[in-house]
């Protein structure tokens, strides 16, 4: 019979197979499997900043209180208390919507097409490749622009579809300058995006 040696632990045997298969994330089981294609490369992957979830919510949240403004000088019977109760419940589901929409949002950028998934419930996609891309449009809107933050608009040919928005980005103007790069190299090539 074999002696066990203290360094032969039968734990290091187990962590040494779990460390063998890593586990994919969803994300990665989400573009592996539906949105890349065979020998695809990611450029970019984003979601929009973490504004987004308050920028998104500002005129609901507004209205909301014009409502509670409204309802205490006008209201009869219920006490300012009810009226800030209701407002807050009403303002912090509106944020957790926005924070679904914020994780359900996500831009994708690979060698040959351009990928926007957005949708809380049912996924949108928005899939256009790159050497149809007519055109591409940096946004600076005032809120955004406070904050440091841009959209840019993807404007695809006509058999593409409409335009799509990578809405409220970090560094807007470095992403821009990736996205027309990876362009211009599609479109060089004619088929794809690799050089």
């Amino acid at each position: 019979m074999r002696k066990i040696d203290e360094r032969e632990s039968p734990t290091h045997s187990v962590e040494a197979s779990a460390t063998v298969a890593p586990a994919r994330s969803s994300m990665a089981t989400l573009l592996s499997s539906h949105i890349l294609h065979d020998g695809e490369l990611v450029l970019l992957i984003l979601r929009p900043s973490p504004w987004f979830v308050l920028l998104s919510s500002l005129r609901f949240i507004a209205g909301v209180l014009i409502l509670v403004i409204a309802g205490k000088l006008w209201g009869r019977g219920l006490s300012e208390r009810v009226y800030i109760d209701i407002a807050a419940v009403a303002i912090v589901a509106r944020l957790m919507l926005a924070v679904l929409a914020w994780m359900g949002r996500l831009y994708v950028l690979t060698d040959l097409r351009i990928v926007r998934l957005s949708g809380i419930f049912t996924v949108q996609v928005f899939d256009c490749p790159l050497r149809k891309v007519a055109r591409t449009k940096l946004w600076f809107p005032i809120r955004e622009r406070l904050l440091g933050i841009g959209s840019i608009e993807i404007i695809p040919a006509d058999e593409c579809g409409s335009a799509t928005l990578w809405a409220m980005l970090s560094r807007p103007v470095e992403v821009h300058e990736t996205i027309v790069a990876a362009i211009n190299r599609a479109k060089q090539n004619g088929f794809g995006g690799r050089s």
